[in-house]
Parts: C-alpha cells; sequence; structure tokens
C-alpha cells in the first residue's frame, strides 16, 4: 500500500507467484474519504488476494462506520456498515467475469470504488438513530427524543401505547 492512497494495493509480484499463493493486506483506519463524496471513520478489515490461473481473486471483508440521518428524527449519527465482496481482477480478456474487472499494467489495484459501493449497498433503506427513536412531530417539526411538544392527538387517534397492548 502507499502513502498517498491507501486503498491503492500493489499487487504487481503476486503475478509471478505460484497458483494458489495468498497475500492478506489488512486495513485500520481511524478515517478514510472514497472519492467523490463517501467518508468512512473505523474503517477495519482484510482484503485477501489470491493468485489463481485467470487472475487474482480479491475477497474483502471489511467494518467501517458512516454519519447519516435518521429517517426518524433527522439527526446525524455512526451507522455501522459492513463491506464483504469477491472480485476476479483477470490477467486477460478472455478470463475476465461479468464484473468486468481486468488486472492494470501497472499492478495496482485501486479499492476505492469498489470499497465505497459495497459500503453505500450496506447502508439500510430507512436507517434509524437508535430502536425507541420518536421521530418528529408531525405538526411542528420538534424532535421528540428531545423534548415533548404541546400537541395532543386528535380525538379517537390511538397512540402507539394503546395499538402496543392490542392483543396480536
Amino acid at each position: 500500500m502507499t502513502d498517498s492512497n491507501p486503498l491503492l494495493l500493489n499487487v504487481g509480484f503476486i503475478i509471478h507467484q505460484t497458483v494458489g499463493y495468498v497475500r492478506e493486506f489488512p486495513f485500520d483506519f481511524e478515517r478514510i474519504f472514497l472519492p467523490p463524496d463517501t467518508e468512512l471513520t473505523n474503517l477495519r478489515g482484510v482484503v485477501r488476494v489470491t493468485r489463481t490461473a485467470q487472475g487474482l481473486l480479491l475477497q474483502g471483508n471489511l467494518q467501517a462506520e458512516m454519519k447519516i440521518e435518521c429517517g426518524r428524527c433527522l439527526v446525524e449519527f455512526p451507522q455501522p456498515l459492513q463491506a464483504e465482496f469477491i472480485d476476479l481482477y483477470a490477467f486477460t480478456q478472455n478470463s475476465v467475469t461479468e464484473s468486468g474487472l481486468i488486472l492494470p499494467e501497472n499492478g495496482k489495484i485501486n479499492l476505492a470504488p469498489v470499497l465505497r459501493d459495497e459500503m453505500l449497498l450496506s447502508v439500510p433503506i430507512n436507517p434509524v438513530c437508535r430502536a425507541d427513536c420518536k421521530g418528529l412531530c408531525p405538526v411542528c417539526g420538534e424532535n421528540l427524543n428531545v423534548s415533548d411538544c404541546e400537541h395532543h392527538r386528535q380525538e379517537g387517534d390511538p397512540s402507539p401505547d394503546q395499538l402496543r397492548s392490542l392483543p396480536e
């Protein structure tokens, strides 16, 4: 790995190894930016590179956190994320898989685009800061986790507590 781009793996030496050779690249970063717009914190994990007859097989298992907005209260919080991927970087066009990845001539693989895609795919559709998040008041927009507002439910509108007490 290089200091200028820690996600640029120098794997050129693995090309000359025998089939089955394995090298692990550990990751441990407090903060890392993935262009064009993604910042991760606490990135940890390993990418394993295996020499195959067709190319280099990359197997990644990485965890990180990303600040995102709660779908209920709109407060930003650190969302834990996990990325697991398996990609073959082919030696020749004939060995290319459906991913379309070919090993660059310089023998360096930039993991930033793959990692960015995998991390963004692991973001929940409706993230919540905590399971008991109360969200926002539909009338005034007050964050109900911070304080209660003076708005009352209309007559006949069941409260969540009343709904929870109903038999299943």
